[in-house]
């Protein structure tokens, strides 16, 4: 008896190394139609057994004591329990699973977008789950972070990301599927932070990232003792305006690589179904934009390769009309970047330049931003067609006597004007380089442009503006993306 109490003991001792990653828990929610992967710690060599929904699978720790064991593609079912050795993971849902990144857009929580309080409300969605990585950079990749999945509630839901959220219910809405939905943000982060070092330094494009975070740090001392001189004059003033911030230096949030290692590796071996990216204004404000659809293309597959499941669907928004952004220009190359970067496989971009706000960064309506973002996932995700699914992108410009024609691709059944009235947001230059507002006509899913200022018309634009009066959009009142059919970074942005 003392033998078979003992032989008791040291197995549920050796079951109870098993230790699993936050990800790996209650009310997780795993991707349909694609092996699974179920991940962990255990100690070296010990005997790791996965059972779900009929399924097993058994695996052996290795040396450093990880595991991992392969369940067949799943199809969604009502919620079952899941077993690891002796431990018991309740309420597991099959469906599609979507992570959702950037910066404060994309961190926007729903209690601060438009018709909040109604939208939480509604929020109850037993079959959308809901995971929210902790904001915390690391200099090496990390294994884990401190969350759970839960259940989409009113109480659950008014913190975590609008965008993902209002992505995530439609889906759930139009295809009747479970959704589960990663989210993994950081306010004012820039891009560099997001792409692994292996990935970053590979790409000589990108190398201004990594020297603009090297003045950082040079400047980091002096910068000190300016922020504790300042801080002290705070603290003694009787009247107190904004507290100094502190200094850009070592573990801060904008050094490269670090959100990568922080918050998207330690999320890689979940499988997915694809992810969705907002993020921009940071680079804008640096007048890196130039280098930001080098940077998008380069975080795309850097992404794709981490998760190790190929091309997965990858969709961006594009910044917003903004009429307060930096007046250099690259709020429009940021925007240039993110239809460029598309060019990938199984990606698309939303635009949203008539929905943004001119005096505030921070659009309220985001309910329309991740409608536009499910357009792209129904045709270019889930392969539905029938209806029109992205904005009108520019295709091409030819000359036309003294005029140019622009083609466009996604028209629709043929371009118009939002209101009706006349096209707005058109210029056109001369061999002199100078740009001068145009005259527009709609011929089905193309545009003639001139004015009677420019002879021999040699390139044409489209909303170059930060905060553009332009008009174009589709049959389907998707608006039209800015554009420009030159490439003369000596010219005056206006």
């Amino acid at each position: 008896m003392k033998r078979l109490l003992l032989a008791l003991s040291l197995l549920t001792s050796a079951q109870a190394a098993v230790k699993l990653p936050a990800i790996i828990g209650d009310h997780m929610l795993l991707q349909r139609d694609a092996p699974v992967r179920i991940f962990g710690m255990a100690d070296p060599g010990e005997s790791v057994t996965v059972s779900y929904r009929g399924q097993t699978a058994t695996t052996t720790a290795n040396a450093l004591g990880r595991w991992e064991a392969w369940l067949a593609p799943l199809t969604p079912a009502a919620p079952a329990d899941m077993t690891i050795n002796n431990l018991r993971l309740t309420d597991v849902l099959v469906g599609d699973v979507w992570v959702g990144s950037g910066q404060s857009n994309m961190q926007w929580t729903v209690q601060r977008t438009n018709n909040a309080p109604a939208e939480i409300a509604a929020a109850n969605f037993p079959q959308i789950r809901l995971f929210s990585v902790p904001r915390k950079p690391s200099a090496t990749p990390v294994e884990d972070v401190d969350a759970k999945w839960v259940v989409c509630t009113p109480e659950t839901v008014t913190e975590f990301s609008a965008v993902l959220f209002y992505f995530g219910r439609q889906l759930h809405k139009d295809l009747k599927v479970p959704m589960g939905l990663i989210h993994s943000s950081w306010g004012g982060t820039p891009i560099a932070a997001w792409i692994s070092g292996p990935s970053l330094h590979a790409n000589p494009v990108l190398a201004p990232f990594n020297t603009w975070w090297a003045t950082q740090i040079t400047n980091h001392p002096a910068n000190m003792v300016r922020y504790e001189q300042n801080l002290k004059k705070w603290e003694a003033a009787t009247t107190k305006g904004p507290k100094p911030g502190l200094p850009m230096g070592p573990g801060n949030p904008h050094e490269p690589t670090t959100l990568y290692n922080g918050m998207i590796a330690p999320i890689a071996k979940y499988s997915i179904k694809g992810a969705l990216w907002y993020q921009g204004e940071t680079e804008a404000g640096r007048s890196q934009g130039h280098i930001y659809g080098e940077a998008l293309e380069t975080l795309v597959t850097d992404w794709r390769r981490a998760f190790g499941q190929g091309n997965f669907p990858f969709f961006y928004v594009q910044l917003a009309n903004f009429g307060n952004a930096a007046k250099n220009g690259h709020w429009m190359r940021v925007q240039e970047g993110q239809v460029k970067a598309a060019n990938l496989k199984k990606t698309g971009v939303a635009i949203i330049n008539d929905i943004g706000e001119a005096t505030d960064i921070h659009p309220r309506n985001k309910q329309d931003v991740a409608l536009r973002l499910s357009l792209l996932a129904r045709h270019i995700a889930y392969g539905q067609t029938g209806f029109v699914y992205s904005s009108p992108l520019y295709r091409q410009a030819t000359v036309e006597n003294s005029a140019m024609r622009v083609w466009f691709d996604h028209a629709g059944t043929g371009l118009k004007t939002r209101d009706n009235g006349p096209v707005k947001g058109f210029t056109i230059a001369g061999t002199d380089g100078k740009f001068v507002p145009a005259t527009a006509t709609i011929k089905g899913d193309t545009v003639l442009v001139s004015s009677p200022d420019v002879a021999n018309p040699t390139a044409v634009r489209y909303a170059w503006d930060y905060n553009p009066d332009a008009n174009l959009v589709n049959s389907a009142n998707l608006p039209a993306s800015l554009f420009r059919s030159d490439d003369r970074d000596e010219v005056v942005f206006k």
